[in-house]
């Protein structure tokens, strides 16, 4: 049984954790998607556990994943032992093929559109804003490989909860020199 702010030690959050890792690498895949209309074995999370194949350098494709994501400089914690923080979350969109640059600018201004953000309220996100699109062209097999990166900065708001015990009522006895005080709180 976890501790709780009663019995003293490290406290575990009780909460589930939140949404993380693969489920936000499926939510932007699935975002590029539906908003660039590239097919979705074409735009692959940046890193895998087994590297697939890369597409034919002829292939419009995009790789995209979250790079860092930055807490804010301190959380709120409420009486229920809820604590709140907010995080900076950068992820980075790189687009391969000959409209490498055409797709980006369909993504920078498709994100635009308040109905394509409505996933991102699901994990508690919002777009902050989208980074300047830069060439970043690879060498490959003698070959360069056109490519364009753009990054997205969302905003992220994170809870957990803890079990910490609000104190519900106390009395508080204050002495001075020659008088004593008995207060009770509710």
């Amino acid at each position: 049984m976890p501790n709780t702010s009663a019995t003293g030690g490290p406290l575990a959050a009780s909460s589930p954790y939140p949404v993380d890792d693969d489920a936000i690498d499926t939510l932007l895949q699935a975002l590029v998607v539906g908003i660039t209309g590239l097919d979705g074995t074409l735009v692959r999370p940046r890193w895998q556990p087994i590297s697939a194949k890369q597409p034919e350098p002829s292939a419009n494709w995009c790789a995209i994943g979250v790079m860092s994501d930055a807490p804010d400089d301190g959380p709120f914690i409420d009486d229920d032992g809820v604590l709140t923080r907010h995080e900076d979350v950068t992820a980075l969109a790189s687009f391969y093929g000959p409209l490498a640059k055409t797709y980006a600018g369909i993504l920078r201004d498709g994100l635009s559109v308040p109905q394509n953000l409505e996933p991102l309220g699901v994990f508690a996100m919002s777009l902050i804003d989208t980074g300047p699109i830069v060439a970043a062209n690879e060498m490959l097999n003698q070959t360069w490989i056109k490519r364009r990166d753009m990054t997205l900065h969302l905003k992220r708001k994170v809870t957990r909860t803890y079990a910490i015990n609000s104190i519900l009522s106390s009395t508080v006895t204050l002495q001075e020199d020659t008088v004593a005080r008995t207060f009770t709180t509710p």
